[in-house]
């Protein structure tokens, strides 16, 4: 007796366009996930848990105006030496209105030699972003930029 022989296998064609329906109702009903202030605030107490986030020696280098949400550029550098003693360990991006808060999240350590780095990033609509950087004192420094969205990515379909 094969799979198609058996009884409880067998679907109907009414079963088959049912379950479609079903899926399409619920997939419709189903909303992207976005980030608000708060869940920037929740993602930024994440990274720095109790420590105080001082602004300052960290500078975030993003265009204020943006035609396109797709591909924005974004730079971040921060004021340390960079040597054993003293040095950047993390610099972490987050933002307000994307589907998740944290962007970016990147290791460095004294060998690095500099404590920069480029990439290019989506935004979904006009918002904050934020740069942190967590040195190995343990201290944590930011910087943030607001950023307009004339065309947004992440939420485009």
């Amino acid at each position: 007796m094969s799979i198609t022989d058996d009884p409880r296998f067998t679907l109907s064609r009414r079963a088959v366009l049912g379950g479609g329906g079903a899926l399409t109702v619920t997939a419709l009903t189903l909303r992207p996930a976005s980030a608000t202030p708060e869940t920037m605030r929740a993602a930024i107490r994440q990274i720095v848990g109790d420590a105080e986030l001082k602004k300052g020696r960290v500078h975030l280098e993003i265009p204020p105006l943006v035609e396109n949400g797709n591909t924005v550029s974004c730079s971040v550098s921060v004021d340390s030496p960079m040597t054993q003693a003293d040095h950047v360990k993390a610099i972490h991006i987050v933002n307000e209105k994307n589907p998740q808060p944290n962007v970016i999240s990147v290791a460095l350590g004294p060998r690095a030699g500099r404590a920069r780095f480029s990439t290019r990033i989506r935004l979904a609509d006009t918002q904050k972003v934020i740069a942190i950087a967590q040195l190995s004192d343990g201290s944590f420094w930011s910087d943030s930029a607001d950023v307009v969205i004339t065309l947004g990515a992440c939420l485009e379909e």
